[in-house]
Order: C-alpha cells, then structure tokens, then sequence
C-alpha cells in the first residue's frame, strides 16, 4: 500500500460515516421525520400549519400555535430496505495496495445492509405572555445506520455505517400583529459517527474502525403571515452547523498485511488519532396552506437543502501524515410535497400528501458509501382527539427510491479499495405515532 493510498483509505472511513448509505428514507442522509403530523401530508405545510408546534423545526414562529403550556411527542419507525447485487468486484493493483496483485472479490451481494431506527422528537411551548411563547425542542436531524457486513464484495469500499445528530434547541416566537409572527432558536448539536471496512487485499486481509464525535451549535429563524384569512404563509431557515470530529481510528488482524507491508517498505496501519471538518447542510423551507372549505385545507412546501457544503471533506492525522482529501460532489437539492387536511369531524382529522425529494448525490461521484437516488413520498395520516386537551396522530409513508448503480474503477481516491459494480434497489416504510398535550 503506497502512503497516498492509505491515506485515502483512512479519508474513506471518515467519509463513510456522513455519506450514511443506510439513510434509505430522506436524500442524502438527512432525517424529515420530526413530526406525525406534518408526515401525514409528506411535509406539505411544514412552514406554515397552524396545526400544533412540531412545525416548529421547519420554522420557530410556530411555537405560535400555542395558547398554553403544551408538550407534543413524536417518534417515527423508519424501516429501509437495500438491496444490493453486485456485478463485480476487484482488489486494489499491486501499485495501489501492496504485494499479490489484482484479486476477484466474487459477487456476494447484500440485502440487509440498513438497520430499523426509531427516529424521535420532543417539544414543549410555554406561553409568557399574550404574544410570546417560549419554546424547547430536541430532535435528531441526521442520521441511520447499516452493516454490510464483512464478507460483501465491496467490503473494501465500505463494511459499517453510523451517524446519529441529535439537536436541543431553545425558541422564542413572538406575534407583531393578527397577521404577522416571527421566531428564532439556537441549537446544540451533538453528533457521533461510527464506521468501518474491510484493508488490505485477500491474502493478508484486516478491519479498520473510526469513532469520532462533536458538539456544536446552529440556529433557526423563521417568519409566519397570514395576509388574508384563510390563506398562510411561513418562511424557515436552519443554518448549517461546522463540526471538528475527533477520534480514533483502530485496526485489527492487520499483522500479516503490515509485514508484507514493511517487506515492501510501506507505511504500516497503526492506531492513531483523527480529526476532520464537517459541515452539515442548511435548510431552506417555503410553505403555503389555503383553506378551501371550512373542512379543506391545501398544502404546499419548497425545501432546499444546501448540500454543496458537503463537496469535499478534508482529514488531518495527529501524525506525520499528511492532509487527505476526499470528494462528495453533493449539490443542493430540492424537495417539493402537496397535501391535503380534511377535518372529518369535531374528533377526527385525516391527512395524505405526495413529495418529490431529490438526491444531492451526481453520478459521477455514486459510491457504496452513497447509493442515493431520488425518490417519491406517499402519505396519510390523522389526529384523534381525545378531549380538548389531548389528542392522539398517526401517519404513514412509503417511500419509492429511483434505482441506481455504483460503478468504481479502482483509480484515484478508490486506489486503495479496488473496483466496485454494484446495483441498488432501495425503499422505506415509516410508521409515525404522536401525543399532543395542553395543560
């Protein structure tokens, strides 16, 4: 293995951990469930509802929405599917790993490489004056996990996969007038990440393995109106959140691959520390509702992610080696979703909404670490009122991912890892249940 190919195997563990291949149910690897209510009409309105204060995350003026002290808590069951076939696979070159050669991986495949995850959210609204609420949210923004395993033929591309993002974040909203409000949060974010593959090459096979966290901290604005009744209007922004990971990376049965190694007069794979610069994207949302009828609303939202500051993540090794960098190519994308509320009755409001959320990953950058497609939303839910006091929401998506294909010809940054072919064929189901309480 030659200096600038371990190092871009090192550079490639890191960039497993926020590419997060399991991320099967929102683009790129970013989480959208932070409210049963709102993913009963796939996001349409999140900016704008008047609904309850989970529509806070997409924008802080709606903690607005209450009028007394109320907790609203949420959790999503979001279970992906990947499957995964290869069509083939090779070892790095002599040139690019160390002694022995090109070796064929075979083609074991994989079809459970994502994990179920229970994605939740907490918030609690504390009205202070007539037009003042103060509010305290905690969600997980980004995140999911996934092993392919080690045996997989791409194994040297990419083996575990973990990401967890989690933000607390404290509000305050304020109405100028009957048809204006504002909001504002700042938030703290704690974020880990775990991950691993497969180095080497068949004959003197080993793992690698990175745990790295951060704490930082991002803020919210966000402004609501309603210029004429019946019709509102909001406009969010969360900005992106810079974080300095620092870890380790481990290695293990890598003996037999460091002796060959030093045979050859190569740099071994030795324990070290890490550090790397990320910065997790902003989100812009753009959200309508009109009343139709008294019982019918329509909804619409226009959200951008800023993924282009993913283009490239640069990694510096408390050693003596040398910066590596490693290149995303995510471009900011858009996601657009349609709803409908219908208020069956005084008790029962149902929902349903389509999106359209698309990839921030082109494909000329599609790796096992992404195996990201666009893909489709389809929605329902509703609201049971208990009393007047407490009422109960559920919803559920399917999401419809576009099928993709990898294919790495082992040059450049994947000189350590060797070719990949690899066809994927992705979707997601997401159960969400909710309790909103007044007191």
């Amino acid at each position: 293995m030659t200096t600038s190919s371990k190092h871009l195997f090192k550079a490639s563990l890191v960039a497993v951990s926020v590419a997060a291949a399991s991320s099967a149910y929102s683009a790129g690897f970013a989480l959208n469930d932070h409210s049963a209510t709102a993913s009963g009409t796939a996001l349409a309105g999140a900016a704008a509802s008047g609904a309850d204060i989970s529509f806070s995350y997409w924008n802080p003026a709606l903690f607005l929405n209450a009028t007394e002290t109320t907790v609203y808590v949420s959790g999503a069951y979001v279970m992906p599917s990947m499957d995964v076939t290869v069509n083939s696979a090779n070892s790095a070159d002599a040139n690019g790993s160390a002694p022995g050669g090109v070796s064929p991986l075979g083609t074991q495949s994989t079809n459970d490489s994502v994990d179920n995850t229970l994605v939740p959210s907490l918030y609690l609204a504390m009205p202070v004056s007539e037009k003042t609420v103060a509010g305290i949210s905690l969600n997980v923004p980004f995140g999911l996990s996934g092993d392919y395993g080690d045996e997989w033929a791409g194994r040297y591309h990419a083996t575990e996969t973990g990401i967890q993002d989690i933000a607390l974040s404290f509000a305050l909203a304020h109405r100028l007038s009957s048809w204006a409000s504002v909001g504002a949060s700042v938030q703290i974010h704690t974020a880990e990440v775990v991950l691993a593959s497969q180095v080497g090459f068949p004959s003197a096979e080993g793992n690698g393995y990175i745990e790295a966290d951060d704490t930082s901290y991002g803020y919210s604005l966000g402004a609501a109106l309603e210029p004429v009744k019946g019709t509102r209007i909001g406009l969010g922004y969360r900005s992106e959140v810079d974080f300095d990971f620092k870890g380790d990376v481990k290695y293990k049965n890598v003996a037999t691959l460091n002796g060959a190694l030093g045979v050859a007069g190569q740099p071994t794979l030795d324990n070290t520390t890490v550090s790397d610069s990320i910065t997790f994207p902003s989100v812009l949302t753009l959200s309508v509702e009109q009343d139709l009828t008294a019982k019918l609303i329509l909804s619409l939202t226009a959200m951008r992610t800023g993924w282009g500051s993913m283009d490239e993540l640069r990694i510096d090794f408390d050693s003596n080696q040398s910066d590596s960098v490693l290149t995303f190519g995510f471009e900011d994308q858009w996601f657009y979703s349609a709803g409908l509320t219908y208020a069956h009755s005084e008790k029962l409001t149902l929902r349903t909404g389509v999106a359209v959320d698309n990839s921030p990953v082109t494909d000329e950058y599609r790796s096992a670490r992404t195996p990201d497609g666009d893909r489709t939303w389809l929605s329902l839910g509703g609201t049971y009122s208990l009393n007047d006091m407490t009422s109960l929401t559920f919803a559920y998506t399917h999401v419809m991912i576009d099928d993709v294909s990898v294919s790495r010809d082992g040059t450049g940054e994947d000189a350590a890892r060797g070719t990949l072919d690899a066809d994927y064929e992705s979707s997601a189901n997401v159960f969400s249940v909710a309790m909103n309480m007044a007191f």
